[in-house]
């Protein structure tokens, strides 16, 4: 196939890509078989933004599962011939598309954070997680791939000026861990959080942040996925100093979230010592998701920040291979995932003498401070000599 696209005007694949996932694999392996029959006296170039030519070689071609749980929708990519794990283009609508097309739309009501529900949203969904995070802006010290998100994960995308410049996804409360489970997550999860790395520096993860607890406004109790990391933590700070009343509603859990699995944000941040730095670690294998690391308006810390802890890569042949997982958020460093650490009895102790946890009442008695968490969720502030 020669160009990727004549005559289209300025709709890109999110607008145009709204039918059945099965249309456009179809058309995608048709292609592909054509390329593996095709004579290398006559190859086919494929036209970069900036110029270059790349050419379209089976050697250079690869399908990629969209989803982690469904291996059989796939979508065709290109690669660098010098770097195969670096993705040039993608196959959509028979024509080849560069990756920073696929997260354009030419929809002005395509603004602000938009609920995924269409295929086509499902691809920029994966492409800023697999691709841009995953391959593209994740930090040279982090070697971590990222596993698409399932087929039916929660996830709005943030549209500026027609770029998609940043995710989220979360857990339903009442949805399972996963499949390989019958636990129920007992609370609304924020799991992966992702700012692109021009965006940062421009409150991007505190907007999601809060979109995401106006959308639980009913909800006694929010969960973060475990663990959080420092930058998260920072960009967590900011949101709780600005919005008090959240101060008591938001917890770093672990799947499922009961009450043994939760530690409150704004006490964990009010200790000061302690806070993890930024790690690389993801909530998947747990039960949840990544939460990638938030690059904005803090000091750095995930791809869609998620808070997977074991993760995978996802080669040639659909594979998946362990690796290590995380998320990204909003800090104004590299793109790395959002590591939540898992908190422990220690991570309370290294910062206040004397710390104690009462599992029979369900209560962190936390001496040298004037807080008190209660299993009920509540805040108590209490005079301490």
């Amino acid at each position: 196939m020669g160009p990727r696209r004549e005559g289209r005007g300025q709709l890109y694949p999110v607008d145009i890509a709204g039918g059945k996932p099965e249309i456009f694999q179809v058309a995608a392996e048709a292609y592909y078989a054509k390329l593996l029959q095709q004579a290398s006296s006559s190859p086919n170039f494929f036209s970069m933004p900036g110029g270059e030519k790349v050419k379209l070689d089976a050697s250079c071609v690869r399908f990629l599962p969209v989803y982690r749980d469904d291996t059989s929708c796939k979508i065709l990519v290109l690669t660098n011939p010098q770097d195969k794990e670096t993705v040039l283009a993608v196959y959509l609508n028979q024509s080849w598309w560069p990756v920073e097309e696929i997260v354009k739309t030419a929809d002005p009501a395509r603004e602000g954070l938009i609920p995924v529900q269409t295929f086509g949203e499902r691809i920029v969904l994966f492409v800023l997680n697999y691709i841009v995070f995953g391959m593209l802006e994740r930090s040279s010290a982090n070697d971590a791939f990222f596993v698409p998100h399932s087929a039916t994960e929660c996830a709005k995308i943030l549209w500026s000026n027609g770029d998609a410049v940043a995710f989220y996804t979360f857990k339903i409360k009442g949805s399972l861990c996963n499949n390989n489970t019958s636990q129920c997550y007992f609370l609304p999860v924020l799991d992966t959080i992702f700012v692109r790395r021009k965006n940062r520096g421009c409150g991007l993860g505190m907007t999601m942040l809060k979109d995401f607890c106006q959308s639980f406004g009913t909800e006694d109790a929010l969960g973060i996925s475990c663990p959080i990391s420092g930058a998260m933590y920072q960009v967590c700070r900011r949101f709780l100093q600005a919005h008090s009343e959240e101060q008591e509603r938001l917890w770093e859990v672990e799947a499922p979230g009961d009450w043994s699995q939760r530690v409150n944000i704004w006490l964990k941040i009010r200790l000061g010592p302690g806070l993890p730095e930024s790690h690389h670690h993801s909530s998947e294998d747990k039960g949840g998701c990544p939460i990638a690391q938030t690059h904005d308006d803090e000091p750095k810390r995930s791809d869609a920040g998620q808070m997977n802890k074991g993760e995978e890569r996802v080669p040639d042949g659909g594979e998946v291979a362990q690796d290590g997982k995380e998320n990204a958020d909003d800090t104004a460093t590299e793109a790395r995932p959002l590591d939540l650490q898992a908190t422990r009895e220690e991570d309370f102790s290294s910062g206040v003498p004397d710390a104690q946890q009462c599992k029979g009442s369900r209560k962190r008695f936390l001496h040298g401070s004037n807080v008190t968490v209660v299993a009920s969720g509540k805040l108590e502030r209490v005079a301490t000599p």
